[in-house]
């Protein structure tokens, strides 16, 4: 069995289209974004990053009647008992922004030591065909620590204070091939399509 010559991607974001295109380019498949189908965004009411990922993908799909892929993605710091979670983008509020989202986790820990300042980017990519109804799950999970105060200005989100001990510096100072490889979202997405892989023929 093929994959559908057509995929939806869940997202208007280009940084993780272009992501997505690269992953699956073997497959000879055309991934385009929902924003060309007019798909507004789906309402994230999951209480886990895999139950928000298939409530995108499968929304997408439903839509647009084609095959589509999400992600969700969060972090996840040990001292606050796992938040934001699934509120890492609206941490700080409604209007929140990377900054203020930054900010408040700061002050959040502050005083913590760094021995406890332990956190985790985590990810899940899901594929959703609405014909077959065929659900496929990837997963990626980017251990870290948070940092005092921000270090690079690179990357988006919590990457200035999210340290990689394995490389002795922040995610704001990865370049873009070095933190794909690295990152929580390169990590699902990779092990997603490995997963469609072993069900799908390539042409």
């Amino acid at each position: 069995m093929s994959l559908p010559r057509r995929i939806v991607f869940a997202s208007g974001n280009p940084g993780k289209l272009r992501e997505v295109k690269r992953l699956l380019e073997g497959f000879g498949v055309d991934v385009v974004p929902q924003s060309n189908f007019d798909v507004e965004e789906a309402d994230e009411t999951g209480t886990t990053f895999l139950e928000n990922s298939l409530i995108k993908s499968r929304h997408a799909a439903e839509v647009t009647g084609l095959p589509a892929i999400a992600d969700d993605s969060g972090l996840a710091v040990d001292a606050l008992g796992g938040a934001p979670g699934v509120y890492s983008a609206r941490y700080s509020g409604p209007d929140a922004t990377d900054d203020s989202n930054i900010d408040k986790l700061l002050a959040d820990l502050d005083g913590v030591a760094d021995s406890e300042r332990t956190a985790a980017f985590h990810c899940v990519a899901s594929f959703v065909d609405p014909e077959t109804g065929d659900e496929v799950i990837g997963e990626g999970v980017w251990p870290g620590r948070i940092l005092t105060a921000r270090q690079g200005d690179g990357g988006f989100g919590y990457d200035p204070v999210f340290f990689d001990p394995q490389r002795g510096k922040s995610a704001a100072l990865f370049g873009a091939d070095e933190k794909n490889a690295a990152s929580h979202r390169g990590q699902a997405l990779r092990a997603l399509v490995a997963a469609l892989e072993a069900r799908y023929e390539r042409p």
